[in-house]
This record gives C-alpha cells, structure tokens and sequence, in this order.
C-alpha cells in the first residue's frame, strides 16, 4: 500500500495492522518517515547496508534534525564539521534526498553534490538510485515518482516531476545545472590540504561558482567535511562570516573549543565532560585512541586536531604552544638585536610584508619587541623599510632574504644602496619555512622567547600558534630569519632580567 497523506489511508493502515501485524508495523514506521528523517533511515538502512544493525546516536540525530530544518526553510545555509565515519555521506548525499523525494512527497526538487573527486558523488548517486528503485522504497512512495528513461544514469538521473540528483567533482561537471539543494561533501582531500595552490582552487569554486548554481532565493547550501587548514572552506566561512549555521561536532568534547556551533535551533553540544566521546556506541576510546595512533603517525597531532577535533591546530597550539609564548612588560636594554624581514610586494588580498624585531640576551633568552606588517605594494615596501630601520637604529641589523637569480642580486643592489649606513644583511632561503621555525619553538617551549607588550601581540600568537596550518606564515618566517642570524652570534653586555607582564 503507498502511503499518501488522506484520512483513507491511515484508516487502511490500522485496518492491515489488525490483519497482518507486521506488515501494519511497516505502515506505522513509514507513516514516522514522512515527518522524520531518522525514521526513514532506519527503515532504508538495511536496503543499502543489510549485512550491518544500524547503530544510532546523538550526532546523527542531531545532524539529521538541521538536515529536517533545512528541508523545512528553517536553515538556508548549513556548515557541519564532523569527524570521518559519522554518515556525513550517506546521511546528507543519500539518506537525505531520498526522504524528500519520498516520504516528504517532493519529488520536483533539484540536487547537486560536489565532492573533491567525483567518484565519491558517483558513488552516493549509485546508492540512492539502488534505494529508491528498491521494493522496500516503491512499497511505500513508488507512486509519487517514477526514474525516467532517457536520463537515468549513475551521474545524473531524473523523476517524472522534473526533480534530479546530480553527481559532480569540484574540479569537474556540474556547473551547468542549478539545483534546489546543493551539498558539498568534503571539498578537501585531506592529502592535499596542505598546498596553497589546491586549497585556493577550492575556495575559488566555493566563492565563485558555487554561488552561481542555486535555483533561487530559497535554494539550500549544505556543506560537510572534517577540518584541514585553517583557511580550508570552513574556515573561509566562518572567517568571513557567511551567514551558515554552524554544527560543529567534535569526536571528545572541549568545553573551550575554539568553533563552537551556532545553528538556529540553538544546538548546544550535549556533551559537558571534558573528553566525553560523540559517538560511543560506535566508537570507543580504544578505537579512537588507536585512530589517533594511526593519524599522528604520518600527521602529526595537526591530523587529530583537524580530522577529530574539528580545529585546524590542536588545543593550546601546534608547533608554538599559546603558553609558551610569554609576554613581558620590556625587554633587556642592552642585547643583540636583528630585525627579520619576509618580503612580499602585493596589496590587499596577497601575503603580508613583515619585518620582525628580535633581542638575544646571552642570561634572559629571546625577546620580541616589535612587529611592522602591512600588505604593501613594492615601493610601500621600500619605505616601511626605511622607516624601521631608522626607528630602529644603527647598531639593530636588518637580515633580508636573497632570492636566487639575477632579479635576486638585483634587489640585493636596490636594498643595500636603501639601507645604506644601516647593518644590513642578506641570505638566501633555505628548506620549509615549518624546518627553518623548529629551531626557535624548541626556544619557545624552553621558556626562553618572549614578546613585549605591544598591539601586534595577539596577531602573531594566532599565526604562530596554527602554524604552520595558518593562512599566512609571514610572521613566523620572518623571525625565523632574525632568530637564525641571533643565535649564529654572540650578544654582549648581559643586562637585567625583564619583568613579567
């Protein structure tokens, strides 16, 4: 029997419960779906996964309420962070459309799904077109669409009310069609996540194209995936304040998590202890500390961090922790001192110019005292460099980065007649700015590196502590310059310890 939404057909329902219970309990079960979208899921589980109970749990209840709420109008932009193996897939590319077309009787709305590779879209496609043809499936919402024949394939197929699931890669097809609901399922491969180039590309799909492809006003965006980067797609959003609701869901709770979720229902995380799991009648502590031995193997504790934790840096920071970073009310004034220069001639949206003033104390350690940074043109460049250096004095060095080639002697040249007077000093580059900064954060977890109360402070204590996941890296790479040129010499005229801020 179909299940439509008349008085008729609930009466028959009872009157078949009365005569075949079990087929009753089926019509009482999918008369739930049509309201719920977990209901429809435990029915439709053992289509699709009959060798496996389907394990409930608070995340995916939670996740399935704000999928209801965006289907409903509730939510028109939804950004959810959750860790891998939690249903993202099957629930938002799968489950979803299916209850819609099906048991919310809707069958005229429009999917399309992006993916980093589209196989992974394909694959979903190919699990709700196997739902939705199913005997279960058709015994109870068959006569509200049929798949029609001359678009019926694995990435794209259509229903006899016009409504259609297409499959797309963020690098591939998809962007000729405009849907009523459009899902980003992973925009990142996580092995990837770490080149700028890749990254930007992303974004630039999810900035420019993605935008573009919405049916209308009251078309939906929902985007899932785990933490890579700070300046991944979910950081963009949250960064820019895009207007997404935001369901973030950490594998072990932290009540100070830096995203906590923000959504129109006013979810807050059922969880308050520190540590307690989502999913544990899933995943147990050994299995995910056994997970963490795995991701830290290769990843470090950045791959807990962001595929677990739903941060782009683990908590307290990465390769310079947050506590280790001491503030101080002044600094030594006798020392050594080098102001470290990373050099970038762009404005606006490009990498920062920094120059980075750094005093070694041969009994106090390292000291910070003051940060230029500007996204400035090649001839503002010039100038602030000028003026640093004249701020700073004659006996401060000014250690700037040689690139290779001709166009590197050149500006060496250009620099120099610049800095004339000035301890200038010049160098080339060498290895990852993450190698060329260990040296100094082993000082820093030492205890040895401080910063002086200043306004630039909290800026770079955000960089240093993501780095190296941090959208910009010109901090840190600036005082690993004025930290290498310190610690190859020796200071002189040790002076009195500073006091703590």
């Amino acid at each position: 029997m179909m299940l439509n939404e008349s008085g008729r057909d609930l009466e028959e329902a009872i009157s078949q419960a009365m005569a075949n219970p079990e087929l009753g309990l089926q019509c009482l079960q999918a008369a739930d779906a049509q309201d719920s979208l977990m209901d429809f899921i435990d029915i439709a589980w053992p289509v699709l996964e009959p060798g496996t109970k389907f394990v409930s749990g608070t995340v995916v209840e939670v996740i399935a309420e704000h999928l209801e709420a965006v289907a409903k109008g509730k939510i028109r932009r939804l950004l959810i962070n959750v860790p891998p193996g939690c249903m993202k897939s099957l629930g938002t590319d799968v489950f979803w459309p299916a209850w819609l077309w099906g048991p919310q009787n809707r069958p005229d709305k429009r999917f399309v799904a992006w993916s980093y590779a589209e196989d992974l879209t394909v694959r979903d496609n190919k699990k709700m077109r196997r739902l939705i043809q199913s005997e279960e499936y058709r015994k109870f919402w068959g006569d509200r669409f049929e798949l029609t024949g001359d678009q019926n394939a694995k990435k794209l197929f259509e229903n006899s009310s016009m409504g259609f699931k297409l499959a797309a890669g963020i690098h591939g097809q998809g962007t000729g069609h405009r849907g009523d609901f459009l899902v980003i399922d992973d925009p990142h491969n996580v092995k990837k996540a770490e080149s700028e180039l890749i990254r930007n590309d992303v974004l630039h799909f999810f900035t420019e194209v993605l935008p573009t492809r919405v049916n209308n006003k009251d078309s939906a965006i929902v985007v899932i995936m785990q933490r890579v980067h700070e300046n991944d797609v979910s950081g963009h959003i949250l960064a820019n304040d895009l207007g997404y609701d935001h369901l973030c869901l950490p594998m072990e709770y932290e009540s100070d998590h830096p995203f906590p979720s923000k959504t129109a229902l006013g979810f807050k995380d059922w969880r308050t202890k520190e540590g307690e799991l989502l999913w544990p009648e899933r995943f147990d502590l050994e299995q995910i500390e056994e997970l963490k031995k795995v991701l830290r193997s290769w990843g470090g504790d950045y791959a807990v961090a962001g595929q677990l934790q739903q941060r782009p840096v683990p908590r307290g920071g990465g390769m310079f922790k947050r506590k280790d970073l001491i503030i101080v009310d002044s600094a030594p004034e006798v020392g050594m001192e080098c102001r470290g220069w990373d050099l970038a001639a762009s404005d606006d949206h490009g990498a920062y110019t920094v120059g980075l003033k750094m005093l070694r104390h041969p009994q106090h350690g390292y000291f910070i005292t003051d940060v230029a940074r500007g996204q400035w043109s090649a001839g503002q460049v010039e100038r602030n460099l000028l003026k640093a250096a004249e701020d700073d004095g004659r006996a401060c060095w000014q250690s700037l980065p040689q690139d290779p080639g001709q166009s590197g002697k050149s500006q060496k040249r250009t620099l120099a007649n610049l800095l004339s007077g000035f301890k200038v000093h010049f160098s080339p580059e060498t290895g990852s700015k993450p190698d060329r900064a260990r040296p100094w954060a082993a000082q820093a977890e030492a205890g040895n590196v401080h910063l002086v109360k200043g306004p630039w402070n909290e800026e770079l204590i955000r960089e240093l502590t993501v780095f190296p996941n941090s959208t910009f890296k010109d901090q840190a790479d600036a005082g690993s310059r004025a930290f290498a040129f310190l610690s190859s010499k020796k200071p002189k005229n040790p002076g009195a310890a500073p006091r703590a801020a």
